[in-house]
């Protein structure tokens, strides 16, 4: 099923002639690996920067330690600064931050294992949700880039471009 919905994106982002950039933190740099395993997608997909760490969601996105020490890395404000931060380093269309807790360890009772907030950017504003997904690790990271693909799809394919829920 990842493998049809990429292709999906793949084909709906080089009709469109759309760019898209990655912030990748629980999905590990797998979301890219899946777009470039896909020929032509040099047309479209410009990189994606692997902020597994605090310190480069910090010093290459640009998130406040005080978001981070406050609210975790985990967060829909991190997620949102991530998205911010992929939107002064690049110029392009879209743009998917990615930030959870795929496990097996670094979960609280607050925040369990599949705990995934996912934002899509672009020019009319910022798609943040939340979500709890159930599985292994390998079975969270595939979930959580299904609906990063599924939330890019809809504004993709919609006449009406969604409006800014940040």
């Amino acid at each position: 099923m990842i493998f049809n919905k990429i292709k999906k994106l793949h084909k709906n982002l080089v009709k469109k002639n759309k760019t898209l950039f990655l912030a990748e933190s629980c999905t590990g740099g797998y979301f890219a690996k899946l777009l470039t395993d896909l020929p032509g997608s040099s047309v479209y997909f410009i990189g994606s920067i692997v902020c597994y760490s605090n310190e480069i969601k910090k010093n290459v996105l640009s998130v406040p330690e005080k978001t981070l020490a406050e609210l975790g890395a985990v967060s829909k404000q991190t997620a949102k600064k991530m998205i911010e931060g992929l939107k002064k380093i690049s110029n392009t269309d879209f743009q998917i931050a990615i930030t959870g807790i795929a496990g097996p360890g670094g979960w609280t009772s607050e925040k369990p294992i599949g705990t995934v907030f996912i934002a899509v950017g672009w020019d009319k504003g910022i798609e943040i949700k939340h979500f709890v997904f159930k599985g292994n690790r390998q079975a969270v990271r595939k979930k959580t880039i299904i609906k990063a693909v599924d939330m890019l799809l809809t504004l993709l394919n919609s006449d009406v471009p969604l409006k800014s829920s940040s």
